[in-house]
């Protein structure tokens, strides 16, 4: 241990001499002014530069806000109406009035359901994007004035129209018949040979509502009904049975065991109780049935 720290005398000069060394300069770092004075500053550039800074740093952050597309008022959801600036009451509110199966169709109806504040109004109502049946209604037409439609009282059987000679003209002047429906309604009486057999086959042509059937069963009624095998409900077998619209080999074997349970059905609405029976169809199949 004590060998570690003898030194000889060339050794001891060298420490002496470092240890003079960093003294000397360790007091002309603290005591010297090694400054020029002081540096002249532009405060006309440094300005400059500040306006600078502050333009890019605004750049930046418009181009991180959010943007906003122009949008339905109807579908504001929490977080969307969160973004906007809603507060919570004003989108509950909106909620509530659109539960309720309205409709905001302007900017002031907005206003009024969400009660939000003439400054936030207009600031987000840019940006209101309604449906073009909204913005730019058409003109009420004055197609239907001499239509069927605009008879109220009911007619008798021998005033109405046959529906199986009807024309396309003759289907367009009740209210909620455009060219499109006229034609399915034609399509659908052409793809039988004689045409309808009953009114109630209306309810078969794509897009007619049950409103606008009873406008035409109003003043249309199939006089000349196409001639369809009828089948005794209690007595038809299972390849007669398959020949009725609508049922087949499965729905005719259950047919034949409800019929066998009940020892007979007594009406042709008892059909609805057997298994898998397209109940919506009841009404064309009782067409083709009697007890």
């Amino acid at each position: 241990m004590k060998s570690h720290f003898q030194f000889s005398n060339q050794q001891r000069n060298g420490i002496f001499l470092l240890l003079a060394i960093i003294i000397v300069l360790q007091c002309i770092y603290n005591f010297v002014d090694f400054s020029d004075g002081e540096i002249p500053i532009d405060n006309q550039e440094l300005d400059s530069f500040r306006e600078e800074l502050d333009s890019l740093r605004l750049v930046e952050f418009e181009k991180n806000e959010p943007k906003i597309y122009p949008f339905n008022p109807n579908y504001i959801t929490d977080y969307k109406g969160y973004t906007l600036g809603m507060s919570n009451e004003e989108i509950d509110r909106l909620h509530t009035f659109r539960e309720s199966n309205q409709w905001v169709n302007s900017v002031k109806q907005f206003q009024d359901v969400t009660k939000v504040s003439d400054s936030l109004l207009a600031s987000i109502s840019p940006y209101f994007k309604f449906p073009d049946w909204v913005t730019n209604p058409k003109p009420k037409s004055n197609r239907y004035n001499n239509s069927f439609s605009n008879n109220s009282r009911p007619k008798a059987f021998v005033q109405k129209v046959d529906l199986n000679v009807a024309s396309a003209s003759q289907l367009q002047k009740v209210y909620g018949v455009g060219e499109k429906l006229s034609e399915r309604i034609i399509s659908y009486r052409n793809k039988y040979k004689g045409g309808f057999v009953d009114d109630v086959e209306l309810s078969e042509v794509y897009g007619l509502t049950p409103e606008v059937i009873e406008r035409i069963k109003n003043e249309f009624t199939v006089k000349t009904p196409r001639a369809i095998a009828r089948f005794n409900l209690n007595t038809a077998t299972r390849d007669e049975l398959v020949q009725v619209q609508y049922i087949d080999y499965e729905v005719a074997n259950n047919i034949i065991e409800e019929r066998t349970l009940r020892e007979g059905f007594k009406s042709l609405d008892e059909l609805t109780k057997v298994e898998d029976f397209p109940v919506k169809k009841i009404e064309i199949i009782k067409l083709y049935l009697h007890l």
